[in-house]
């Protein structure tokens, strides 16, 4: 008899492993294979690796003839203003867009300093995605700020110029590395701001 309440409590033990955990609607900033956490402070040489890029990019942008029609940062891009869920959904865009101008200025001239901050880059990028639950296809689009954010992010490489787009990559790098990832990383410890109106 004791044998058979045995092998009944290993099936119930076994059934429940196997159906794992009750999805929930929260981010997976905490699951497995989510190692965001760790890019709450970046390395002195990674920091020193992207200074050295900025400051090559901020020269060369110097001898380059540039303007844009509107910012392509929001004014008011701060992603303690959003809900903890939606700000790696933001960082994601803010680094997709990031990676997509400075690999287009990566040419001769600053292949070799770009390279390095290129990579880490990437890097975060894929441990953010690994974070970031996918979003069901039906039904209504989600509206407020961070719709008014991303559709930003995806329509400023069609209006506006290469140069535009490199300088506005170019002077928010360290608001992206020292603030925005370290928002994230630190998850429900980064505390919303103030709510303001909504603004493009």
């Amino acid at each position: 008899m004791a044998a058979a309440w045995t092998v009944v409590l290993v099936t119930l033990v076994l059934g429940l492993a196997v159906a794992g955990p009750v999805p929930t609607s929260k981010p997976t900033t905490t699951g497995k294979g989510c190692h965001i956490g760790r890019f709450k402070s970046l390395s002195p040489q990674e920091l020193a690796s992207f200074k050295k890029a900025r400051d090559a990019l901020e020269e060369s942008l110097k001898l380059k003839n540039w303007s844009c029609s509107s910012p392509v940062f929001p004014r008011n891009w701060d992603l303690r203003l959003l809900q903890v869920r939606e700000r790696p959904v933001a960082l994601e865009a803010e680094l997709a867009l990031t990676l997509k101008v400075l690999e287009a200025a990566a040419g001769p001239a600053l292949e070799d300093v770009l390279d390095q901050p290129l990579h880490t880059l990437h890097h975060i990028l894929s441990q953010l995605q690994a974070c970031i639950q996918p979003q069901p296809t039906a039904g209504p689009r989600p509206r407020g700020r961070l719709h008014h954010w991303l559709h930003r992010l995806q329509e400023a490489p069609k209006k506006e110029s290469p140069g535009c787009l490199e300088a506005s990559v170019t002077f928010n790098l360290f608001r992206l590395l020292t603030r925005d990832l370290k928002c994230v990383a630190d998850g429900d410890l980064c505390l919303r701001t103030s709510t303001h109106p909504e603004s493009t």
